[in-house]
C-alpha cells in the first residue's frame, strides 16, 4: 500500500485497510467552507467509515448491505455535534475487495476504481463509477471561469451538488445509507492479483494517459505503489494539474492453490 497526501504538510484525506482476505480505500471529500458543517473534518469521516467497514467486512453478507451499515453507524456518530445532511459535510468514494473462495467480489460507490488481473484470461477486469465524473465535466468550464471563492463560484457549485445522491445524478458516501444500494458491485472468478486506487492514483491512466490498465498493473507488480504516484507527481507538475490524495492498494497472490 501507498498513501500520499496532495502537498506536503496537508492532510491526507484518503483511507485504506486490509484484512487478510479483504481491502478497502475510501476517499474522502469536501469543498472549502464546509469545515462549519462538521468539527471532525473529511479525514476523520473517510477513516471512520473504511474502519468500521473493515470491521464489518467478516461478515458473509452482500457488500452493499455492510457499506449501508457502516454509513449508519459513521452518521450516528457525529449526527449530535455536526450538520451531517448539509450538502457541503464530508462525503467519500468507497472502493471494497473481498474474497470468498476462488472468487472476489467487489463494490465502488464514487469515483475510485478496482483492477482486478485474472492472470491469463487476457485484459484486467476495470471496476468504476464515472457518473460523478461525467456531470462534473458539464460545469467544468463554468468553475474554471469563475473567480474561486466568489459568489458565482459558490452558485455553480452548490448547482454541481445538487446532483449528488439524487437519481439520474451520482452517488457517494455521506449520511444516507442508501445510497450503498447505487454502488456497483459484482464478481470475479478466478483474481490473481488487483489494485484499489483513488481517484488521485488512477489519474496515471484516465486522465495522464501514461499507462493503459493491464501495464499499470505490470508496473504495480514490478516497481509497487510509491513508485505509480510518484510517476502521477511528476504528471501534475508537469502538467500544471492541481495535485490530490493519491493512494493505492495492490493485492497479489489471491488465488489459492488447489
Amino acid at each position: 500500500m501507498a498513501s500520499v497526501g496532495k502537498r506536503a504538510g496537508r492532510i491526507n484525506e484518503d483511507f485504506v485497510g486490509v484484512l487478510p482476505e479483504a481491502a478497502v480505500l475510501v476517499d474522502g471529500a469536501g469543498i472549502p467552507g464546509g469545515e462549519v458543517t462538521c468539527r471532525h473534518g473529511v479525514a476523520w469521516y473517510a477513516s471512520h467509515l473504511g474502519g468500521t467497514l473493515l470491521g464489518l467486512l467478516p461478515q458473509d453478507r452482500d457488500l452493499a448491505d455492510l457499506l449501508a451499515e457502516a454509513i449508519t453507524h459513521v452518521t450516528d456518530d457525529h449526527r449530535d455535534t455536526c450538520a451531517v445532511t448539509d450538502p457541503i459535510s464530508p462525503s467519500a468514494a468507497v472502493a471494497v475487495l473481498r474474497l470468498s473462495g476462488d472468487r472476489a467480489d467487489y463494490l465502488v460507490l464514487g469515483d475510485a476504481t478496482i483492477v482486478i488481473d485474472r492472470s491469463e484470461e487476457g485484459a484486467p477486469v476495470v471496476v468504476t463509477d464515472r457518473r460523478e465524473v461525467v456531470i462534473s465535466g458539464r460545469y467544468e468550464p463554468a468553475l474554471k471561469a469563475a473567480d474561486p471563492g466568489s459568489d458565482e463560484y459558490r452558485r455553480i457549485l452548490g448547482e454541481l451538488r445538487s446532483h449528488r445522491n439524487r437519481p439520474g445524478g451520482f452517488w457517494v458516501a455521506k449520511d444516507d445509507p442508501g445510497a450503498a444500494r447505487e454502488a456497483v458491485t459484482g464478481t470475479v472468478p478466478g483474481p490473481a492479483s488487483a489494485a484499489l486506487l483513488s481517484n488521485g492514483a488512477s489519474r496515471i491512466v484516465d486522465r495522464f494517459g501514461l499507462a493503459d490498465w493491464p501495464e499499470l498493473m505490470t508496473e504495480l507488480a514490478r516497481k509497487g505503489p510509491a513508485e505509480v504516484i510518484r510517476r502521477v507527481r511528476e504528471a501534475e507538475e508537469r502538467q500544471a494539474v492541481p495535485p490530490d490524495d493519491a493512494t493505492i492498494a495492490h493485492c497479489t497472490s489471491l488465488t489459492r492453490p488447489a
